[in-house]
């Protein structure tokens, strides 16, 4: 089993990076593997409807989207961080994961999925919220933990004194971990998801 974590910080080391080792670690003690895939600090567009993913051809915008979206299959799980801009997440995870889930949203479909957030003091759990969306527009668990998935500080050595937020951390691990190991225990029972009906769009303006 393979969690992908997703780091939507331009800082590769900073908060965010740091509440995600923290996840990291603790799905480590249940032998389940894990990446961290830093979007990095160069500019990626956001989707622009252009509609030419939906033969199955990769988006126009030949960025570390694609690079994804071409491996999810490897992943069992994803988790999304992000820091806190304005009350809301980054701008660069949100187009990020805007296209990742236009795109490439089958390959998600059904597997768990978290969002975590860091700030130095307000908007977590606005930009929680937003990030919790992809998944339940998906039909993917959402993955919680024993508070919202938050960690305070302004710098890796601050969100260090937040023990509340590591440990709600290390708790997402295991529930994680947890959900992972009971989904793998109904696959060996023979237990597979039903059969979805099909998609059904209802329009409000006639």
């Amino acid at each position: 089993m393979k969690v992908l974590m997703i780091n939507g910080s331009p800082n590769v080391h900073g908060c965010t990076d740091r509440a995600l080792c923290e996840i990291q670690k603790t799905l480590s003690l249940h032998h389940i593997d894990s990446e961290i895939y830093h979007i990095g600090t160069k500019p990626i567009a956001g989707c622009i409807a252009c509609g030419k993913c939906k033969n199955g051809s990769p988006c126009i915008f030949d960025d570390g989207v694609n690079e994804i979206a071409a491996r999810l299959d490897e992943f069992d799980a994803l988790i999304v961080g992000a820091p806190i801009y304005y009350a809301g997440p980054s701008g660069q995870s949100t187009a990020f994961m805007d296209r990742l889930f236009y795109c490439a949203a089958s390959k998600l479909n059904g597997k768990p999925g978290a969002a975590i957030v860091s700030c130095r003091r307000g908007g977590a759990s606005a930009g929680y919220d937003r990030l919790l969306k992809y998944f339940s527009i998906n039909s993917m668990p959402i993955v919680t933990s024993q508070y919202w998935n938050q960690v305070h500080g302004n710098t890796p050595e601050e969100v260090e004194k937040d023990e509340e937020g590591l440990q709600t951390m290390r708790t997402l691990g295991e529930n994680m971990a947890w959900l992972l190991q009971c989904i793998e225990a109904g696959k060996a029972a023979g237990i597979s998801r039903s059969k979805p009906e099909p998609r059904l769009r209802t329009n409000f303006i006639r």
